[in-house]
């Protein structure tokens, strides 16, 4: 897939929305609304997984291993850092169980011993449960025809959503995979569709759609009125149809900070409650202010996020390409005869 920077912008908007949450949780602060960078991005891996999928045709192997290198390693690290802090006493609150790490490595529910809360190791890492979960199903429907996949997409994800909404269960797999959240990679991957027909707005709407979203997601911030996934999901694709809308009319530029943010917000996503506890722990001590401890926290968030993209996340990813290229030189595929080797 071409790069689309209005992408790359909404990564790094929903990472440092997410990061400036945390900041203002442990310092005193207050922004709740920063949890909807969550949603926006469900909604754009849902997009990216349908144009990717549509334009680099994959096995449901293939799509898998991808995503796996993708995104498994550097949490694998991340939570045996958590795990090994546990272990030495450097987070007296934090009570480990062996099911609970196994859970929190191989991406499985779990509830937490210490709170009860359907969070692993990393707490952040709740969400890369439902990602893995939508990669799954995802995979599944590769080995459909292309013409039906998004229509059983929908079937699994509306159902689960439509069972949660109508029963509840204490099984934490089972409460996490019917939860309504699931239905913003839905969501996305219905406005990956609209993109690659050029089923768009004009600049003129996506603007406005831009502008509706960030008021909506500024109004439920401040009144908590429809709090949740079944408002965020929306505006975040607002905010997305938006951004599509004024990227297909060129309005949206290469901003070279922007887009270093956007690629390393994985890696800020994983790694900024670190840099914020260490802050949060050392502000009441030195003295330093709420205000400013917000902000110190924050930047300490994102350096230490940006640190783990150049040390971890982009030498794994390199290393994972060089095996592929190796791989490919050793045995290549062989030359098809024929004019074309897809079918329909």
């Amino acid at each position: 897939m071409n790069r689309l920077y209005g992408i790359q912008y909404l990564r790094a908007f929903a990472a440092l929305a997410v990061v400036v949450f945390h900041a203002a949780e442990r310092t005193g602060g207050h922004f709740a609304i920063g949890a909807a960078g969550v949603d926006v991005f469900f909604v754009i891996s849902g997009f990216i997984m349908w144009v990717l999928s549509q334009r680099r045709p994959a096995t449901p192997a293939r799509f898998l291993r991808d995503r796996l290198e993708r995104i498994a390693p550097v949490y694998w690290i991340a939570t045996g850092v958590m795990v090994a802090g546990a272990l030495a006493g450097l987070f007296p609150n934090m009570k480990l169980t062996l099911g609970h790490v196994f859970g929190s490595l191989f991406l499985v529910p779990h509830r937490s011993p210490s709170n009860g809360e359907i969070w692993p190791v990393l707490v952040q890492g709740w969400t890369l449960n439902y990602e893995m979960f939508f990669y799954a199903v995802f995979a599944g429907c590769l080995l459909l025809p292309s013409r039906r996949r998004l229509v059983a997409l929908a079937s699994v994800f509306v159902g689960l959503a439509g069972f949660g909404l109508i029963s509840s269960s204490g099984n934490p797999v089972l409460a996490t995979y019917t939860d309504p959240i699931i239905l913003e990679f839905l969501i996305g991957a219905f406005i990956g569709k609209l993109w690659l027909e050029g089923r768009i707005p004009s600049p003129a709407v996506g603007a406005a759609l831009v502008v509706v979203a960030l008021l909506g997601f500024a109004f439920v911030g401040a009144t908590y009125i429809g709090f949740g996934p079944l408002s965020f999901g929306p505006l975040a694709a607002a905010l997305l149809i938006g951004v599509l809308a004024l990227e297909k009319a060129g309005a949206i530029r290469h901003v070279r900070p922007m887009r270093y943010l956007g690629d390393s917000s994985y890696s800020i996503y994983l790694w900024h409650t670190l840099a914020i506890s260490v802050v949060a722990k050392l502000a009441p001590m030195l003295p330093i202010p709420a205000a400013p401890a917000m902000m110190l926290a924050v930047a300490a968030g994102v350096a230490v996020g940006v640190g783990a993209y150049e040390m971890l996340e982009r030498p794994i990813g390199a290393a994972f390409k060089g095996i592929r290229s190796s791989n490919q030189a050793k045995y290549p595929l062989p030359r098809s005869s024929g004019a074309s080797s897809g079918g329909a």
